[in-house]
């Protein structure tokens, strides 16, 4: 059984942000230790109950992911061991493989979203509008499908317990420039297009990815947080993926079709989960895993 934990406690090291599965811890040197917990969140909201081994689970296919696509995009990960900084009386066994140390960068203020299906809040939007993030689409879509090419679709950075926003390419422009918005559109596009041929060479169709990207102290653009993980992104199998429904899935769709069975406002709090959804969500994620990189947890 994986280790659990569902929050971090580093004393002596300065949290400086407490987020959904993250947290986050000031070092020297403008670094910062990342720690990525077994909490769950679903429709922005902090559920009550872990997914053991989940923070070790993401970090490993995040560092995958990252050293993969170094070549189409600097990322924020540093190569030092995390039980370098770790406190005196810590059990380094409970944070070595769910954390990183990082460059500390200046976040931009947007998710940056590829999608290559039509699904999720982007399925919702072109029914009411046949557009999405201000991009006219083609007449006739259906759930699930696959877009004519993946699109870029930025939202806003909600905090714990809010909601993320879905906003056009000229919202991100003009509030952080249009250079940069125009870089952070095509590297995420970039990405997408990489992970998704990557991906469905070994059985997994990619519908939709967020990333999350900060700027150093000369401007330089770099890819951060998390990347391509169940948490950020819809994983399909491809085998048994078909058009005009919400595909079985690796990821926490799993856990929101089973929210969506109760009667939840999906407001803090968030509602207790079954064990055998835990238990199934575990297993969707540790199958991504070795299916994508070939690693199995011990």
């Amino acid at each position: 059984m994986p280790s659990t934990l569902l929050q971090s406690e580093l004393p002596g090291l300065e949290l400086i942000h407490r987020g959904k599965v993250r947290d986050v811890y000031a070092l020297a040197d403008d670094k910062l230790l990342i720690v990525a917990s077994d909490r769950l969140s679903a429709f922005d909201v902090v559920l009550p109950d872990p997914v053991p081994g989940k923070g070790e689970m993401l970090t490993r296919m995040s560092n995958f992911w990252f050293a993969q696509t170094a070549s189409l995009m600097p990322n924020h990960l540093l190569d030092q061991a995390p039980e370098s900084v770790l406190p005196a009386g810590v059990d380094p066994s409970l944070y070595v493989n769910r954390s990183v140390i990082s460059k500390r960068l200046t976040p931009v203020p947007f998710e940056a979203i590829a999608r290559g299906y039509l699904i999720g809040s982007g399925w919702k939007d072109y029914q009411a509008s046949g557009s999405l993030c201000g991009i006219a689409l083609p007449n006739g879509l259906a759930q699930a499908g696959q877009l004519p090419e993946p699109i870029f679709t930025p939202s806003t950075k909600a905090a714990v317990g809010g909601h993320d926003q879905n906003v056009a390419f000229d919202v991100v422009a003009n509030q952080v420039g249009f250079e940069l918005a125009d870089q952070v559109r095509q590297a995420t596009l970039a990405i997408y297009r990489f992970a998704a041929e990557y991906a469905a060479a070994r059985g997994i169709l990619i519908a939709d990815t967020k990333l999350e990207f900060g700027t150093d102290a000369e401007g330089k653009l770099y890819v951060m947080d998390e990347m391509l993980t169940p948490d950020s992104s819809r994983f399909w199998p491809a085998d048994q993926y078909r058009v005009g429904i919400s595909p079985p899935s690796y990821d926490k769709q799993f856990v929101r079709d089973y929210l969506e069975t109760l009667d939840w406002n999906k407001q803090s709090p968030g509602p207790s989960i079954p064990p055998d959804v835990i238990a199934g969500t575990a297993a969707k994620y540790a199958e991504a895993l070795y299916r994508l990189t070939g690693i199995q947890l011990d």
